[in-house]
């Protein structure tokens, strides 16, 4: 990525007059009579092997360019439409929190995805619907709630581990991407049902894939729209129809008393019937807002659901494969995870309290959300008119703000393409703007289940790593970024599994392969007192 100037050297150029002096963030750009300046265009800039980026055609190259050159702000065409991007903490913090009543999100990206989530907490636009979604969704998702199901987490981490003792020999080739899709898949249905994954978890799954995909190219080239009847946009929506049925069958099941296994259906043997426990979806089912004392109807909590599951299920896979093949590429950083995890759980499986007391591998997670966030673009539409920076914001306006970018200002983070977890140590994150890290989003509208993602992505990372290492290939590619709706693994993430053989205080292989030699581990803990919920 080419060097990125800093506020305070980078040409900020009018539209219309050229060149002009920079700024440092947050001050104002005006002209002599103090109106605020055009926002500066962005046009493909040539890179050094003589090719001119397109977004359509290069999203992340495009972007890193126009960034490099405009710094701050700019803005550029989007399939004929004016998008202006945001590059500033200071700027987006205004947009997302201080005059949030002045943006919703009636725009471009959630139009597209609308389709499939509706009126969930994802795409709604904005106003009293939205906020009273939010008030009855948040207990759902609260420290305490969430604390309820580390062991279900664990569990099903532990599960798949055992599968790996006969899918894996050491040194043997594991689609890892693959691995943590099923696994997702597994804890998002015992979150928000109850339940063990049986064909309707599978067919949802399967649908979903689908309608990423299809929503990914069409993202990249939005034509013929979505309500022309192509091969495509038929499969598309009979994707969303089966999604929506796999949905409806879960809500239906789940309003049933009974707790006896489910011995009919497509499910039948896959684990209790939803209801069982405490699960995310009774917690919505029995959801009640503060202020008018009513809960959800049928089809908002179908939207809800379903917003649930696309979340806790894309962008999780996406964090849980972008960390292992960077701890493959960086041995130290795995060194010294298994360091703190030999230390800490000395061969016990990891629980919701050692999580405060492995920091280093709070760190690999919030580094591999800096470098690679999932949820890695969002925008707004501006409601009324705005200055940011000094750049009069019309009304009307597409706001594209894009986390690879802001994660990787020098001025934020030095050496932003290495990958370092210690720069989440507190000495130096204390001077850090607070708004150059937003993984996932800020203000009202950031993640419902922020904490629940961060929990769960570290006790998976905890498990896993206590058991097994993991190595590149040989001669296999470099992992680039697959931009699509969200921030994919391009190709997926294929790694050598090795079991650890253990050391100084350190843990038992996962089986006896052959690597290190050693009695075969039952790491599996003991049944989980509650279901895990959904982020």
């Amino acid at each position: 990525m080419p060097p990125r100037p800093s506020p305070q050297s980078a040409p900020d150029p009018a539209a219309a007059s050229g060149p002009q002096p920079s700024r440092a963030p947050g001050t104002a750009a005006a002209d002599e009579r103090g109106a605020p300046r055009a926002i500066p265009v962005a046009r493909p800039v040539k890179g050094p092997d003589g090719s001119r980026p397109r977004f359509s055609s290069d999203q992340i190259g495009f972007l890193e360019r126009a960034a490099a050159e405009y710094g701050d702000i700019f803005r550029f065409r989007l399939f004929g439409m004016p998008v202006i991007v945001l590059n500033n903490p200071d700027h987006i913090h205004r947009v997302l929190v201080g005059n949030r009543h002045k943006y919703d999100k009636e725009v471009l990206l959630y139009k597209l995805v609308r389709p499939v989530l509706r009126n969930g907490l994802i795409t709604n636009p904005g106003g009293e619907l939205y906020m009273r979604q939010r008030r009855m969704m948040q207990p759902a998702f609260r420290p305490a709630v969430v604390a309820r199901f580390a062991d279900g987490m664990t569990d099903e981490t532990n599960s798949m581990l055992e599968r790996w003792r006969d899918r894996y020999r050491p040194g043997q080739v594991a689609d890892l991407s693959a691995e943590f899709s099923e696994l997702t898949l597994h804890i998002v249905t015992r979150t928000l049902f109850s339940a063990q994954v049986g064909e309707t978890a599978r067919r949802f799954a399967e649908a979903f894939t689908e309608t990423n995909d299809i929503l990914g190219r069409f993202f990249r080239f939005p034509f013929p729209p979505l309500s022309v009847p192509t091969p495509a946009h038929r499969r598309l929506r009979r994707a969303i129809r089966r999604m929506d049925d796999c949905v409806s069958a879960f809500i239906e099941r789940s309003s049933t008393p009974a707790n006896a296994p489910d011995t009919t259906g497509p499910d039948a043997g896959a684990g209790k019937k939803p209801g069982h426990g405490i699960d995310l979806l009774h917690l919505l089912m029995n959801a009640v807002d503060e202020e008018d004392g009513g809960g959800m109807d049928f089809e908002q909590l179908h939207h809800e659901v379903l917003n649930i599951v696309v979340g806790a299920y894309e962008t999780t896979t996406n964090a849980m494969a972008w960390a292992f093949q960077v701890l493959a590429e960086r041995p130290d950083v795995e060194a010294r995870l298994h360091e703190e995890i030999d230390t800490v759980l000395d061969g016990r499986p990891p629980g919701m309290d050692d999580l405060r007391r492995t920091p280093y591998a709070r760190r690999v997670v919030e580094e591999t959300l800096r470098m690679y966030s999932p949820a890695w673009q969002f925008m707004r539409r501006a409601r009324e008119e705005d200055v940011l920076g000094g750049h009069r914001i019309p009304a009307g306006s597409n706001i594209y703000i894009n986390s690879y970018l802001l994660h990787r200002r020098p001025e934020y983070w030095e050496d932003p393409e290495v990958f370092d977890p210690d720069r989440f140590t507190p000495e130096r994150s204390k001077d850090r703007n607070r708004h150059a890290y937003m993984p996932f989003g800020a203000g009202e509208r950031i993640c419902i289940g922020q904490h629940f993602a961060l929990v769960e992505l570290q006790l998976v990372l905890l498990a896993i790593a206590q058991r097994y290492r993991f190595t590149l290939p040989p001669g296999q590619p470099p992992v680039r970024p697959k931009p699509l709706t969200t921030l994919h693994p391009g190709g997926g993430v294929h790694l050598e599994v090795r079991p650890r053989s253990g050391g100084d205080g350190g843990t038992p292989p996962a089986h006896d392969g052959g690597d290190g030699g050693g009695e075969a581990q039952d790491g599996r803990p003991g049944p989980a007192a509650d279901p895990r919920s959904a982020s």
